[in-house]
């Protein structure tokens, strides 16, 4: 029988490598490390040149502090950092690094030189390793105030991970990436990048309101801004601002999503679930919402010490966070009204700063216009539908009254017969008396709506908007009655494990309010009494599965309120006005109406647009007008 294998302590080039394969996967890896030292060493300008994708070289170049002379041979070395000194640091981390292993992993798979000044030095000085070996050479240097790292021939010694990397362009591609994150969280500095000697990419220094929209329609493209809806909100001493783009404005690829935390970009399921619970009502199947999200919280109640790339935080209250992140979102897509559709958004949040700790407040009154309008106004009641005389225009030759519309699902539908046209109006004079989508000129094929407002013609989809409004009085209905449950005749028996029976026992009171009746009959067995009586033809035992998974991962659940609205969405299509149905002109205008009164009108109930805008530019430029 062979004997035990001895422990022996690893030798410090090997313990660097292994350090490397969790900090150093690819060049993008190396840059951000060395960009957050440059930003933490509080930089105003970074420039970065690249070669080959990063492999052949890569070299980054900051104004911030410096390093002292005395302290470089220590830049290198492992858990050497001048961020951290306690364990209390350690629990309020407000730098970007912090661990103290990024340099000493980089020279370990590279030829990397640190040249470096500080305002009190007369001369710089310049410490160089060479791979396995880690022996530091100090000598002086010609260099401004500030630092120059550069790495060349990345993972020359290590042939086997250099197999792993893809082709140059993928490479410079995530590399870009990485930067481009970075500039949208720390707007008070400037980033430069140079690839194979042609300058990529130039961002300098965003002082205002105007420059920080340059920024942002630089990294993320003119169209989000555009698309995008400011916000800020501050709650229980967690505060939130940035973009959240409308839900039309979605993508296929969950590629325009850019979330931090203190100024610290993170990809987190907590936060992923919280967005997606937002857009869930608005968001057409399959697509992906956009955002650009800073959340700022006290660092002592987020631990940024879970993984070794910092992609990841864990909050000390997971579940106020979620509801945080959640309810802010939801409010906000769902206050959206067409008013602030037509009026784009002119002001930006201002940014942290470089602690990425600061409260900062909109520019001026007319940038806060949106995020105002949106945030600060009161839930508005769904208008009634009206046929007063001044609801619109004459037709050209009556149309008859509309039967009344069918009783689904115990709910009137939206239009009731009418009496005769109502006499011909002409649209008010002054422009401030036009209604957010005007009035109703005409419809077309039966399916559309052309009206006139103050920017031009509006186009609306009519069956799309009704099912919409249709839905929200619903949910508003169900919200008021409360649910009808019904009991199972044969109480259905759940296995499940111990954790989750305790979780079910724990939330009783919630599935109760949910139209649900939960008994426990043992140690990992549950049986379900009753259920709503719209989910009679649901698969009782896998929601109430799935709703538990839920409530253990995230500590919420929706799938129930899910399950319900998918429901009341289907009644609320059947509801709602068919295409090819002619309607009269004080018809169309009740309808456009209540759009401008209802939540999420921008949106039908499978997040299709419902409206859109055809200004005079645009029409102009149809007809070559002003050519």
């Amino acid at each position: 029988m062979s004997s035990a294998p001895r422990i022996h302590l690893l030798s410090p080039r090997l313990a660097n490598q292994i350090a490397a394969g969790e900090v150093v996967e690819r060049p993008a890896s190396v840059i951000k490390e060395l960009l957050e030292n440059s930003i933490d060493s509080g930089a105003r300008r970074i420039d970065v040149e690249v070669e080959q994708g990063g492999i052949k070289l890569l070299r980054v170049r900051d104004d911030g502090c410096g390093i002292p002379s005395d302290d470089l041979p220590l830049a290198l070395a492992r858990h050497a950092t001048s961020k951290i000194r306690d364990l209390d640091d350690l629990e309020r981390v407000i730098s970007l690094g912090f661990r103290g292993e990024a340099l000493a992993s980089i020279s370990s798979v590279s030829r990397l030189t640190l040249t470096s000044r500080t305002a009190e030095a007369a001369e710089a000085w310049q410490v160089e390793t060479e791979g396995r070996e880690m022996e530091a050479r100090v000598q002086p240097a010609a260099h401004p105030v500030g630092t120059t790292v550069e790495v060349r021939d990345l993972f020359f010694n290590t042939p086997a991970r250099r197999k792993f990397l893809r082709t140059e362009k993928t490479e410079f591609d995530h590399l870009q990436e990485v930067i481009r994150r970075l500039a949208l969280a720390h707007f008070e500095v400037g980033f430069h990048l140079r690839h194979n000697g042609k300058g990529i990419l130039a961002l300098h220094e965003a002082a205002d309101d105007a420059s920080r929209a340059r920024r942002v329609g630089a990294v993320c493209g003119p169209a989000f801004l555009e698309q995008a809806l400011p916000i800020e909100i501050e709650r229980n001493g967690l505060r939130l601002w940035g973009w959240v783009g409308l839900p039309t404005f979605s993508r296929s690829q969950a590629d325009l999503q850019y979330f931090y935390v203190n100024g610290r970009m993170v990809r987190d399921k907590l936060v992923a679930h919280a967005v997606r619970q937002a857009y869930r009502d608005v968001l057409f199947n399959g697509r992906h919402p956009t955002f650009v999200l800073f959340l700022e919280i006290d660092p002592g109640v987020v631990d940024v010490n879970v993984h070794p790339t910092k992609h990841e935080v864990r909050f000390r209250d997971s579940r106020m966070v979620h509801d945080f992140l959640y309810g802010t979102l939801h409010r906000a897509l769902a206050d959206v009204r067409p008013e602030d559709q037509l009026a784009a958004p002119t002001g930006l949040p201002s940014s942290p700063t470089a602690s990425g700790l600061a409260v900062g407040e909109f520019g001026g009154q007319n940038e806060m216009s949106l995020a105002a309008s949106v945030l600060e106004r009161p839930q508005a009641e769904p208008v009634a539908a009206w046929h007063g005389a001044g609801a619109g225009y004459q037709a050209p030759r009556a149309q008859p009254a509309v039967p009344a519309a069918e009783v689904q699902g115990g709910y009137r539908a939206y239009f009731e017969p009418l009496g005769e046209p109502a006499a011909a109006v002409a649209l008010p004079e002054a422009q401030g008396d036009v209604p957010p989508l005007g009035y109703a000129l005409a419809q077309l094929k039966g399916v559309y709506i052309l009206a006139e407002n103050a920017q031009g013609l509006v186009l609306v989809d009519m069956h799309a908007a009704h099912e919409r409004i249709t839905y929200e009085r619903l949910k508003s209905a169900m919200a008021s009655e409360g649910l009808r449950s019904q009991p199972l005749l044969v109480p259905e028996s759940i296995a499940v494990s111990q954790r989750e029976a305790d979780c079910a026992e724990e939330h009783q009171a919630w599935f109760s309010r949910l139209g649900f009746e939960l008994q426990r009959l043992g140690p990992e067995t549950l049986a379900i009494r009753q259920i709503p009586s719209l989910l009679k033809q649901a698969e009782a035992a896998q929601l109430v599965r799935d709703v538990l998974s839920d409530l253990l991962e995230y500590g919420t659940s929706d799938r129930i309120q899910a399950h319900l609205n998918e429901l009341l969405a289907t009644m609320a299509c059947h509801g709602a006005v068919r295409a090819n149905r002619r309607l009269t002109l004080p018809e169309m205008n009740a309808l456009l109406r209540d759009m401008e009164h209802t939540e999420r009108s921008g949106q039908c109930n499978h997040g299709r647009p419902t409206w859109t805008q055809l200004g005079m530019d645009e029409l102009d430029k149809l007809f070559l007008r002003g050519r």
